[in-house]
């Protein structure tokens, strides 16, 4: 793997060796619009002219509204060949959540591209230059298309240095308002001079963007495919996720635990548990089988197939090993740009994140709170000192937030949130998360949040998976607490969960209690339902519809 200073020097130094290896791959109405190297290049110095023709002081903010594309890569690459700094916006984010971010970033421009909603979303932008690509039914400001087709490229190009402010990543806001992250170009190449090594793939692998590149992991990943020449491929729509996933087949994958339990779901939909396990204990089906399942899901080619941003069940993995898929779990956050735990193949403890990265340093506090050092942490919050005072300590270590343990090999679990911590009326603290990990094996159980403050013992409020809609009540009672009964033998007694709830709606982006990152809000959770705990605590039923 070749080491480059910034993002954009290794992808002139692939447009300068290889012009025309494919570049960037865009499926939109039934057509795919492919980028070679060289037609990215010209685009993106033309978008840098027009951003240069604005004459904004060095090092301004450009905001960057859309779902994943090629636009946005392209984007991008423009801010950072303009030496400004790019504020990624989740695309799911209404009006007022998206002023908020402008305004407080202090963004000078922004350019939109995909998108969904754009017309609600458009009361929230702050009258500042707009620049939208038409293709995607985005007609505001100027059009990227005129830039394309009229404008010249810039010839202005000069290096970045390595402190030069790269990126302001706003969190997704589980705990509250979204705060600024402060990364340079080099906490970036740091990261990726620390993973890619370790991922072991080839030049001019294939990648598959889906996962919003406003969140620092793919917007790392995407880096990282621009150090080796890499092709990033995108999805049209949800619809067609699954048939662009597998004319990708990427030889990565990175998934949230939702991305990976929707699969197994999908995969048993059309093969049950019974007959899969039959095929696989016949060698001559065996492979055949696996093949089959690899290729259904787009993981044919992957060399290897990465899980993160929360815990992902043992008897998931377990699973996806069986068919020949292994699942490496990660630890990283936004403020330590990725750079924290990492699970390597051949050394995969299921259950556990890995083991700390080269330059990684670590403190457990007395409470289990992990605390991380490494050379690309943040700068700070953006115009936050008193919450970077907070999380940073005097020796410069990172306060994640996290409760994790450590084994006798140096393997890492995360076993909470110090934030998720409750107290029931007994007095006694729970902490939820490893109790959630256990009924997540559950396969009627899509999302699910344990919560007890005020009522003596803990409940479990659960949106239903697609096959646990389509049960009996009582077979679906049945089953969930046969799971339960094994959960609560390995818990201590003012752990147990005596009851269950299940939620009239499914937790999506769309009513605000899941994060764009696939996260359950826990604390909006417990805010619309808290009322009810002791209602629903006190009934005679154990399976309890809202």
């Amino acid at each position: 793997m070749k080491l480059f200073n910034t993002p954009l020097e290794a992808f002139l130094h692939w447009e300068k060796n290889t012009p025309n290896k494919i570049f960037l791959k865009q499926p939109f109405n039934k057509t795919l619009h492919i980028y070679t190297y060289k037609e990215a290049g010209q685009e993106i110095r033309k978008i840098a002219g027009a951003i240069q023709a604005h004459k904004l002081p060095n090092q301004s903010h450009i905001a960057l509204l859309s779902k994943n594309c090629a636009h946005w890569i392209l984007a991008d690459l423009a801010i950072l060949m303009t030496h400004n700094v790019s504020i990624p916006v989740y695309p799911s984010l209404n009006s007022t959540a998206i002023n908020q971010i402008l305004v407080h970033s202090e963004s000078k421009l922004i350019i939109l591209g995909k998108l969904d909603t754009y017309e609600e979303q458009k009361q929230g932008i702050p009258d500042i230059p707009k620049i939208s690509v038409n293709l995607f039914g985005v007609n505001d400001g100027e059009s990227w298309e005129n830039i394309v087709l009229s404008n010249a490229p810039t010839t202005d190009i000069s290096p970045s240095k390595p402190d030069d402010l790269h990126t302001i990543i706003y969190t997704s806001g589980t705990t509250g308002i979204p705060k600024g992250v402060m990364h340079t170009v080099g906490n970036f190449m740091n990261s990726i001079n620390t993973i890619g090594p370790l991922l072991s793939l080839k030049d001019h692998s294939r990648f598959f963007s889906y996962l919003p590149l406003s969140h620092i992991a793919e917007r790392v990943i995407s880096a990282f495919a621009l150090t080796i020449g890499g092709q990033i491929s995108f999805t049209e729509s949800l619809e067609t996720f699954a048939a662009d996933l597998d004319a990708t087949q990427p030889h990565t994958f990175f998934a949230v635990p939702r991305i990976w339990t929707k699969f197994q779901e999908k995969i048993l939909e059309a093969l049950p548990q019974k007959k899969l396990n039959l095929f696989l204990t016949i060698p001559i089906l065996n492979n055949i089988v696996k093949n089959k399942l690899k290729k259904k899901i787009g993981l044919k080619e992957s060399v290897i197939s990465i899980s993160g941003a929360a815990p992902l069940a043992k008897e998931v993995m377990e699973w996806y090993q069986k068919i020949g898929v292994e699942i490496l779990q990660v630890y990283g956050m936004t403020e330590d740009c990725c750079i924290s735990h990492f699970s390597l193949p051949n050394q995969n403890k299921i259950g556990a994140v890995g083991k700390a990265l080269p330059g990684v340093q670590i403190k457990l506090l007395p409470d289990g709170e992990i605390l991380i050092k490494n050379p690309c942490l943040m700068k700070g919050y953006f115009r936050n000192p008193e919450i970077t005072s907070e999380v940073l300590t005097t020796e410069g270590y990172f306060r994640t937030g996290d409760i994790g343990e450590y084994d006798h090999h140096g393997y890492l679990t995360i076993t909470g949130r110090v934030k998720d911590q409750f107290k029931t009326d007994k007095g006694k603290y729970i902490c939820p998360s490893p109790i959630e990990l256990q009924l997540a094996d559950n396969n009627n159980v899509e999302q699910l949040c344990v919560v007890g403050t005020g009522i003596p013992e803990p409940i479990a409020l659960i949106v239903l998976s697609q096959r646990g809609k389509q049960k009996d009540p009582k077979v679906l009672e049945v089953e969930l607490f046969d799971t339960i009964k094994i959960v609560n033998s390995s818990l201590e007694k003012h752990e147990y969960i005596r009851k269950v709830i299940v939620m009239k709606e499914d937790w999506t982006l769309d009513n605000g209690l899941m994060t764009p990152t696939l996260k359950v809000k826990r604390n909006r959770v417990e805010k619309i339902h808290r009322e009810y705990y002791k209602s629903w605590f006190e009934c005679d039923d154990k399976l309890i519809f809202e």
